[in-house]
C-alpha cells in the first residue's frame, strides 16, 4: 500500500505542477526535473504490481479540467506522462533486466552445480563397479590359490620345509583376500552391475575343479540361451558361492543346480555345513583355510551375498543364502523374460 502512496504522490505533484504552463517560472521547471529523477528511481528500486491503475487515477482530475479549458488540462497531462510515467517505465524496465541479469546467474549457478552431482554420481557408479568386479573375480582367484596351497600342505609325500611354505602361501591367500574385502567395502558406495569375463558356468565350475574343489554340476539339457544380464547373474551366484565355499568349508563337495522353465531359471549352489564334512585330502585343503571365528559356510562377511542379492534384484529376480538341514545353501530365482 505504501508503493502506490508514494507513487500517487509523485503523479499528483507533477499533475498540478503541469496546470497553467503558459507562464512557468524557474522553480517549477526545477520541479519537473526532480520529479523525473525520483519517477525513474522509484520504478528501478520499489515494485508496484498496478502502477498503471494509479497513474489513470491520478489523471483524471487533468482529464476533467479538459472540458473547462482544454489547453491547461492537457498540458497537466502531458506533464505527468512526460515526467513521471515515461521515467517510471524505464526505470521499471532497469529493474527487470536487472533481476533477468540475477535470475539468469542463479539459473546457469544451479546447472553447473547439477552437472557436478551427476559427475560425481556416474563416479561412483564407476568406482562401485569396479569394486564388485574386484571383489567377484580377485576373491575368487584368490580363494582358489589358498585351496591349492591348502591341498600341497596336506600332501603326505611334501618335505617339511615345502609343507611350511605352502601354509604361509595359504595364510597370504587368505590375508590378502580379507584386505581385498576390506578395500572393497571402502570403495563400494552401493552397489552396481558389472561386466565379467565372458564364460559360461560350466567353465567356470572346470576351473573350481582343476583347483582342487570338488564340484557336481548339473544342467539343462534342452535350455533355451538365456538373456545376457541374466546370464551373467547366474554367472556370479556361481562365481561368489564356490569362493565362499573354498574359503570357509575348505574341502566340502559342493553342488550346483540350474534349473530352466518357459517362465524361471533358478540356480542352486549348497554344499555341508563345516562339522558334516567328510574330509578327503587329495580334493580339498582340510579345515585350516576357514577363519576360526567362522561357523560355517554361509558365514561370508556380507558384501558378496549383498552384492548378489543387487545383481539378482537387477535382474528382475530373488536370492536367498541359508542352512536348510545339514546344508548351507544358496538359491536364486530369476524369470526368463528379459527384466
Amino acid at each position: 500500500m505504501r508503493n502506490y502512496a508514494g507513487l500517487a504522490l509523485l503523479a499528483g505533484v507533477c499533475a498540478l505542477n503541469g496546470f497553467f504552463l503558459d507562464a512557468l517560472p524557474a522553480w517549477r521547471q526545477a520541479v519537473f526535473a526532480g520529479l523525473a529523477v525520483a519517477a525513474y528511481l522509484y520504478g528501478r528500486r520499489v515494485p508496484v504490481a498496478r502502477g498503471w491503475l494509479v497513474q489513470a487515477v491520478v489523471a483524471v482530475p487533468g482529464l476533467g479540467y479538459c472540458a473547462v479549458d482544454f489547453s491547461i488540462g492537457l498540458g497537466a497531462i502531458l506533464s505527468q506522462t512526460v515526467f513521471v510515467v515515461l521515467p517510471w517505465l524505464a526505470g521499471r524496465f532497469r529493474r527487470q533486466q536487472a533481476a533477468l541479469v540475477v535470475a539468469g546467474r542463479d539459473r546457469v549457478a544451479r546447472l553447473e552445480q547439477e552437472q557436478a552431482l551427476i559427475a560425481e554420481r556416474v563416479a561412483l557408479r564407476e568406482r562401485a563397479a569396479i569394486a564388485a568386479d574386484m571383489h567377484d573375480s580377485l576373491g575368487h582367484d584368490l580363494a582358489l590359490i589358498a585351496l591349492q596351497a591348502g591341498a600341497l600342505e596336506l600332501s603326505t609325500d611334501l618335505p617339511e620345509p615345502d609343507r611350511a611354505a605352502a601354509q604361509r602361501l595359504r595364510a597370504s591367500a587368505v590375508a590378502a583376500t580379507d584386505r581385498l574385502r576390506g578395500t572393497v567395502a571402502v570403495l563400494r558406495d552401493g552397489t552396481a552391475p558389472s561386466v565379467p569375463r565372458d564364460e559360461p558356468v560350466a567353465v567356470l565350475v572346470e576351473r573350481a575343479i582343476d583347483a582342487g574343489m570338488a564340484v557336481d554340476l548339473h544342467l539343462p539339457n534342452d535350455g533355451e540361451p538365456l538373456p545376457p544380464l541374466l546370464d551373467r547373474a547366474i554367472y556370479r551366484v556361481v562365481q561368489e558361492s564356490l569362493t565362499n565355499a573354498a574359503r570357509h568349508s575348505p574341502g566340502a563337495p559342493v553342488t550346483v543346480t540350474l534349473e530352466q522353465t518357459s517362465a524361471q531359471a533358478t540356480v542352486t549352489i549348497a554344499n555341508p555345513l563345516r562339522d558334516n564334512i567328510t574330509r578327503h585330502p587329495s580334493r580339498g585343503c582340510g579345515g585350516s583355510l576357514a577363519r576360526p571365528d567362522r561357523k560355517d559356510a554361509g558365514d561370508d562377511d556380507g558384501s558378496g551375498l549383498d552384492g548378489l542379492r543387487a545383481r539378482a534384484r537387477l535382474a528382475g529376480g530373488t536370492m536367498t543364502a541359508g542352512v536348510e538341514g545339514a546344508m548351507f545353501v544358496v538359491r536364486a530365482r530369476f524369470p526368463t523374460a528379459a527384466p
